[in-house]
């Protein structure tokens, strides 16, 4: 379970003190906009939340390995995304599947985790469904109205990962990349696979130097091998765990803020 600060990840909903907030809180998608996932094959289910009317952004948000689209949920209204333009937050659930570094069990996963290591034995064909997934996310998002360059795709742990493989790729400029507690698939190939439209996006990433899950080398490499490439990286360390803090969730609000104006 995410902990946040010692919260539970839940955050007992909140509920009570939401509805004295500005925000406008959906927790599930309305019955018009899942007429409107019938248009698209690919497409996962999803929890939204938006700022406001009319979301002019979007924010796309990957799940860790064995949580849920509910995960970071209780994280919107603490972001202070009430000065700018009203921001969508589509939160998808993973698809359910055996996990072999977990004897098998099934769960919500992008992909499989056949090792730890990250340059060798990797669930491509579990790698490749899930970045169709989040193409058709986007797509649907273009649909709505929304624009390639305010789109933020974010992601936590294995979330993170595709989060990173899907931007990197993305053929049309993306407002930013978010990596949280994170690590790079296929490194040796990014350099090769990188599209141009996203070679110099905004990228955030931070990690807990506690981290017992993805040590904190495996985000500050991620980190470095993205420098390498010229790319514009906020590398941020925080005192904690596999998980996320108070100061983490400011610093998230205040990149957001600057990427969705």
């Amino acid at each position: 379970m995410l902990k946040i600060n010692g919260l539970s990840r839940r955050m007992g909903r909140m509920e009570s003190n939401w509805t004295a907030t500005l925000y406008a809180m959906n927790e599930t998608i309305s019955a018009g906009q899942k007429s409107q996932q019938e248009q698209f094959r690919a497409l996962p289910e999803t929890v939204e939340q938006s700022t406001g009317s009319n979301p002019e952004n979007s924010v796309i948000w990957l799940h860790g390995l064995g949580a849920d689209g509910h995960d970071f949920e209780p994280l919107v209204p603490m972001l202070g995304l009430h000065e700018i333009a009203a921001t969508r937050f589509i939160f998808p659930h993973a698809p359910t599947r055996p996990v072999t570094l977990n004897g098998g069990m099934r769960m919500r996963a992008w992909y499989d985790i056949k090792s730890i290591s990250t340059s060798r034995d990797q669930d491509e064909a579990g790698i490749n469904e899930s970045t169709g997934l989040i193409h058709a996310l986007i797509e649907r998002e273009l649909s709505r109205g929304v624009p390639a360059s305010k789109i933020v795709i974010a992601g936590f742990s294995q979330g993170g990962a595709i989060a990173t493989h899907v931007a990197l790729r993305y053929p049309q400029k993306l407002a930013g990349l978010m990596v949280l507690s994170a690590y790079l698939l296929f490194p040796d190939r990014l350099a090769q696979e990188i599209h141009q439209a996203n070679s110099d996006t905004p990228v955030f990433i931070g990690h807990g130097s506690e981290d017992p899950v993805v040590p904190v080398n495996m985000g500050r490499d991620l980190a470095q091998k993205l420098e390498s490439l010229q790319m514009p990286v906020e590398w941020h360390q925080y005192t904690m765990p596999h998980s996320v803090n108070q100061e983490e969730i400011l610093d998230i609000g205040t990149w957001l803020r600057a990427r969705l104006k």
